[in-house]
């Protein structure tokens, strides 16, 4: 159980990390190797891409496991916590639609692709599965985000149900006793 809790945790923070240290190493590299050595490395640009590729995937899920992805808050300014809750929850049911089917045809997109990289001879296929990758760990934290906003719904709906069934209670307002 402790290592599913650190997972749904810390995975993406880790992959971010390592895959934007080996990008920025692989690039300093390549800048030593051209402008000190006056080599060049032929496969350095393209691994420093496909990496950069899947950091902004990944990146994706982290965003959504954050709330931190764009949104537009204007229409939400002009409602109180319960509606802000339901035009968050269209938000994400709208985007989790829209990362199955990014999952769904980027999937099928994996299957199909049979080349090559030019320089590091790897299968492209591992390129095109950033995507699918991200938007299926993206879907996953959709998930999670409408569940605990359904539960805040909930909650506040049953906060208002008690709150109107509480009992009249007396109060003093300038010596006088007020039921309320």
């Amino acid at each position: 159980m402790k290592v599913l809790r650190w997972l749904n945790e810390h995975f993406e923070e880790y992959i971010l990390v390592f895959l934007s240290a080996f990008t920025v190493f692989v690039i300093f590299l390549q800048v030593v190797m051209r402008y000190v050595l006056g080599s060049s490395l032929t496969w350095s640009e393209e691994i420093a891409r496909y990496a950069f590729i899947w950091l902004i995937y990944i990146g994706v899920s982290y965003g959504v496991k954050k709330n931190r992805h764009l949104g537009v808050d204007a229409i939400t300014m002009l409602f109180e916590k319960r509606g802000k809750l339901i035009i968050g929850l269209i938000a994400n049911a709208s985007f989790l639609i829209f990362s199955i089917v990014m999952t769904y045809y980027g999937f099928d997109i994996v299957l199909r692709v049979t080349r090559e990289s030019a320089a590091l001879q790897i299968p492209l296929s591992f390129v095109y599965a950033a995507p699918v990758v991200g938007m299926s760990l993206a879907s996953i934290r959709l998930v999670q985000n409408m569940i605990a906003e359904v539960k805040e719904l909930k909650g506040l709906a049953v906060g208002e149900k008690k709150k109107n069934e509480a009992p009249a209670v007396n109060r003093f307002a300038e010596g006088r006793e007020e039921i309320v």
